[in-house]
């Protein structure tokens, strides 16, 4: 048995475990969310596992958007208040809430649930890219614009995507250079974003 070993619960350990799964918690996290849970009130912590579970049970990606929702469509793709005619692709479905905070931005939204990473093993197929393609096949769509993160693999899927869009005749926008290079669009400021929006450009 090693010096540092520390008797733990076994269910104590899961916990810690499967905290640890998450991205963005570490070992140490893990351990502090844990034995926060465990002093809680018994009614905060099942608060939380119902909601897990109300998540997983409840929640779904629209059938045609892809983004998650708990009615299909979702409320932005039924809105006829919005523009039918554009359609905005991003990464993923958090990217649509800073779009959306900006208030400038009224047509729909693609999700591709991803970008094309080849050292990751994501190709073009693992995308929401045929869905995409199959909404463009009734003619109504005039714009599509390119919203995924200015970074190499957000770049790449950009050209990917356009390549494919061009021959239809749909006019393919990007979001302007107010997204610094290599940042992400969750993280970006609403004046920022809008900006963006504003600025798009042909590509």
């Amino acid at each position: 048995m090693s010096a540092d070993f520390i008797p733990t619960a076994k269910p104590i350990a899961r916990l810690i475990e499967e905290f640890n799964k998450l991205p963005g918690i570490g070992p140490k996290s893990a351990q502090r969310l844990t034995y926060y849970i465990l002093r809680a009130p018994t009614e905060e912590a099942e608060a939380l596992a119902e909601a897990i579970r109300t998540v997983k049970e409840k929640v779904a990606l629209c059938s045609t958007c892809y983004n998650i929702t708990e009615t299909d469509p979702c409320a932005l793709c039924q809105d006829s208040d919005r523009d039918h005619s554009v359609i905005c692709i991003v990464e993923e479905p958090m990217d649509i809430i800073p779009l959306e905070r900006t208030k400038k931005y009224k047509g729909l939204y693609h999700v591709l649930h991803g970008v094309i990473s080849p050292s990751d093993g994501v190709g073009p197929d693992e995308l929401k890219t045929r869905e995409l393609l199959s909404r463009l096949n009734g003619g109504s769509i005039t714009e599509i614009i390119m919203a995924t993160n200015p970074n190499i693999e957000g770049e790449a899927t950009a050209m990917y995507l356009q390549r494919l869009i061009a021959p239809l005749g749909v006019r393919v926008t990007r979001l302007a250079r107010g997204l610094p290079y290599g940042g992400d669009l969750e993280y970006a400021d609403d004046v920022t974003i809008a900006r963006a929006l504003e600025g798009r450009q042909e590509m």
